[in-house]
C-alpha cells in the first residue's frame, strides 16, 4: 500500500486582503468567551485551538497561552511548548499588538519535560522490540497489534509522519474486515487532527467498503446464530456509528475543498452526538455542527430546501441548541430579515474566524450568504429604489450599488442600474419571443440532420461509400515479413 506522508504545517490558501482579516477583535460587538468554548474540546484538539486563537485573537492571547500550558502537561509531548511560545511571540511581534512577555504569564515544567521524554524513549523502545519480535515470529494479528500501537504511540508524542506510516502498514496484516476499518478509522482522526484534508476521501472510500463487508459477514452470523433476534440490532447501532464518523470525516473534506452545498448536506445528514463516539471532544464539538452546518447551507442551498432539512431535522435542531445564535440566523434568514442575517454574522464573526476547520472559509461564506440574500431580496420587484434596499441591509446607497453592479456582472441578477436616480430596474424578458426562438433553432437541428442522413441513404444507394479493407494493416505486415 502507498503511504500518504502529511506535511506538519497547513497551508493557507486565502488571498493576502483576507489574511489580514484574521486578526479578530474581542469586545462587546464581537463576544466570545474562551472558557465555554474550550470546554468542549480535549487531547490535541484543544490544543490547537488554542494555539489558534493566540494567534487570531490577540486580546484572549495571554488567557489562551495559560489554558495551553495546562493542556501541554496532560498530552506527551514536550514539544508543544515550543510550539504555543513561538505562536505567542509572533503575534506579541505585531505592531498593533501590544502583550507582555511568555515569562511573565507561566513558565516551562522542564521537570515534566524531561520525564515525559524519558517514558517517551522507553516506551518507543518496548514497542520496537516487540514489533520485531512479533514479526520474527511470524504472528500475523501480533504484528498488525504491534504497528496500531506504535502508530498511536507517534502520534501521541506528535510525529505524524511515522504514525501514519506504521497505521498503513498494518494494512497488510489485516485479517478480517474490522480490522481494515479500525485502520482507516485511526487514520482518519489523525488526518482530520492535522487538517490534512485531501487524505481524508480516499481513507473514507476504504472505510466504506470495509464496513459493508463486515456488515455482510456480521448479518450472515447472527442469521446461522442462536440469537439472531438480539444481535442484528446491536450491529446496525455499531454500523450507524461508523457510518456518522464517515459522514463527518467526507464533509470536512468538501468544506476543505470548497464544495459547501455538499459539505452542508452531509453535516445535516449526521446522526446524534452519541453516534460519533469518542470524536466528540476528541476531534468536534456538538456546537461546531450547528455553525457548519447551517453556514455552508445558507451559502449554497435554497431557501425551500434550508426550511425543510434545517428547521425540519429534529437530529440537527439538537446540534442548534448548542448555539443558540444560529437558530436566530436560520429564522431571520427564513423570514428575509437580512439586515439581522448581517448583523448576527458580524457579531459572531470571531467564533467563525476561531475554528480551526472554518476560519478558512468564513470570508469567502459570508460573502455567499450575502450575495443569495441581495438576489432573494429584489426578485419580487421590477424597480426598487437603491435607498429601499439600504434601508432592508442596513448598507449605505452607494455599498448596495456596487454589490448590485457586482451581481449584475456576474449575471446573478438580470437588470440595470440607473446611477443617476438610483434605481434598479430588472431586465424585461419576452417569453413568448424566446419561446419562438428555440423553437425555431430547434426546428433548423432537426432539418440539418435529417438532410445529412438522406444524402447519406443516398449515398449509400448509389454504392458510393468506400469502405477500407478490412485486414489492410495485418496483411501489410504479412507482406513485412515475407520479403524480409
Amino acid at each position: 500500500m502507498e503511504i500518504d506522508y502529511i506535511e506538519n504545517e497547513v497551508s493557507l490558501s486565502q488571498p493576502p486582503a483576507v489574511q489580514r482579516r484574521r486578526i479578530r477583535p474581542v469586545d462587546d460587538a464581537h463576544p466570545f468567551d474562551l472558557d465555554a468554548y474550550i470546554s468542549g474540546y480535549s487531547g490535541r484538539t484543544a490544543f490547537d485551538r488554542l494555539v489558534h486563537i493566540i494567534s487570531t485573537c490577540p486580546t484572549l492571547a495571554p488567557q489562551a497561552l495559560k489554558l495551553a500550558f495546562a493542556q501541554i502537561e496532560e498530552l506527551r509531548d514536550p514539544t508543544l511548548y515550543q510550539t504555543v511560545m513561538n505562536a505567542y511571540d509572533a503575534v506579541a511581534d505585531l505592531p498593533e499588538v501590544q502583550l507582555p512577555p511568555t515569562s511573565e504569564l507561566c513558565s516551562v515544567n522542564t521537570a515534566w519535560c524531561e520525564e515525559v521524554t524519558k517514558k517517551n524513549q522507553a516506551e518507543r523502545t518496548k514497542l520496537e522490540v516487540e514489533l520485531k519480535t512479533y514479526s520474527n515470529n511470524m504472528i500475523k494479528e501480533s504484528i498488525r497489534m504491534g504497528h496500531r500501537d506504535l502508530g498511536d504511540f507517534y502520534r501521541a508524542t506528535g510525529d505524524y509522519i511515522q504514525a501514519l506510516k506504521h497505521y498503513t502498514k498494518s494494512r497488510e496484516f489485516c485479517s478480517t474486515s474490522q480490522h481494515v476499518l479500525d485502520m482507516c478509522l485511526s487514520v482518519l482522526e489523525l488526518v482530520i487532527e492535522q487538517r490534512n484534508y485531501a487524505h481524508i476521501s480516499s481513507y473514507v472510500f476504504k472505510a466504506e467498503g470495509a464496513l459493508d463487508t463486515a456488515s455482510a459477514a456480521a448479518a450472515s452470523n447472527a442469521t446461522a446464530g442462536s440469537n439472531s433476534a438480539a444481535q442484528p440490532p446491536k450491529k446496525s447501532a455499531e454500523r450507524d456509528q461508523v457510518q456518522s464518523k464517515l459522514d463527518f470525516a467526507m464533509a470536512l473534506f468538501h468544506l476543505g475543498q470548497a464544495n459547501y452545498e455538499k459539505a452542508a448536506q452531509l453535516f445535516l445528514k449526521i446522526g446524534p452526538p452519541d453516534s460519533l463516539g469518542d470524536w466528540i471532544g476528541k476531534l468536534v464539538a456538538p456546537g461546531d455542527f450547528a455553525v457548519y452546518g447551517t453556514l455552508c447551507a445558507l451559502a449554497s442551498m435554497s431557501r425551500s430546501a434550508i426550511k425543510f432539512q434545517l428547521t425540519g431535522n429534529a437530529i440537527f435542531s439538537a446540534y442548534i441548541e448548542q448555539e443558540p445564535y444560529v437558530r436566530d440566523l436560520i429564522q431571520s434568514y427564513l423570514s428575509s430579515d437580512f439586515k439581522n442575517v448581517l448583523e448576527l454574522l458580524e457579531r459572531y464573526s470571531t467564533r467563525h474566524y476561531v475554528d480551526i476547520h472554518m476560519y478558512s472559509h468564513v470570508y469567502d461564506l459570508t460573502n455567499l450568504i450575502r450575495n443569495v440574500a441581495v438576489v432573494l431580496y429584489f426578485q419580487p420587484f421590477q424597480t426598487i429604489r437603491l435607498d429601499r434596499m439600504s434601508t432592508a441591509f442596513g448598507w449605505t446607497v452607494d455599498e448596495v450599488e456596487k454589490e448590485v453592479v457586482a451581481l449584475i456582472q456576474s449575471g446573478r441578477i438580470q437588470g440595470r442600474v440607473d446611477s443617476q436616480n438610483k434605481i434598479l430596474k430588472a431586465r424585461k424578458v419576452d417569453h413568448r419571443a424566446e419561446l419562438f426562438a428555440r423553437a425555431i433553432k430547434t426546428a433548423a437541428e432537426i432539418q440539418s440532420a435529417n438532410r445529412k442522413l438522406l444524402l447519406r441513404m443516398r449515398l449509400q444507394q448509389a454504392d458510393l461509400v468506400v469502405k477500407p479493407p478490412k485486414r489492410r494493416e495485418q496483411d501489410r505486415a504479412v507482406e513485412l515479413l515475407q520479403g524480409d
